[in-house]
C-alpha cells in the first residue's frame, strides 16, 4: 500500500483549526475515490518534551497509480484546495510505501 501523509504543525488557534479540520476538511477528504483508509492521530507529546506538531493524517491507497488518480479527481482537488485555504503554512505532505517485514 501507498499512503499520503499529512503532518500538521500546531496552529495558533487550535480550537478554530480543529473545528475546520474535523468538521469540514476530513469530510471532503473521506470522499476521495480510491481512499482505502484514513487514520488521524492527535500528537500529544514527545519523548523529547513538547512537540511542535498537532495532527498526523495517513491516507491509504492501493498503489501509486491509485494515489495519482485520487489527486486528479474532483474530490482530491477539492480537498487540496480546502487544505491550502486553512493550513498551507502548517502542513507537510509526504508519500510513503508500507514495508511488510
Amino acid at each position: 500500500m501507498v499512503k499520503l501523509i499529512a503532518l500538521y504543525k500546531t496552529p495558533e488557534n487550535i480550537d478554530q483549526f480543529d473545528e475546520h479540520y474535523f468538521g469540514h476538511h476530513t469530510e471532503i477528504t473521506k470522499k476521495i475515490p480510491g481512499l482505502r483508509k484514513m487514520e488521524v492521530t492527535k500528537i500529544v507529546g514527545s519523548p523529547m518534551g513538547k512537540s511542535e506538531y498537532h495532527i498526523l493524517c495517513e491516507m491509504y491507497y492501493d498503489d501509486h497509480d491509485a494515489l495519482k488518480a485520487a489527486m486528479k479527481s474532483d474530490e482530491g482537488k477539492a480537498s487540496g484546495k480546502d487544505l491550502m485555504s486553512f493550513a498551507a503554512e502548517l502542513v507537510t505532505l509526504m508519500i510513503g510505501e508500507e514495508i511488510n517485514e
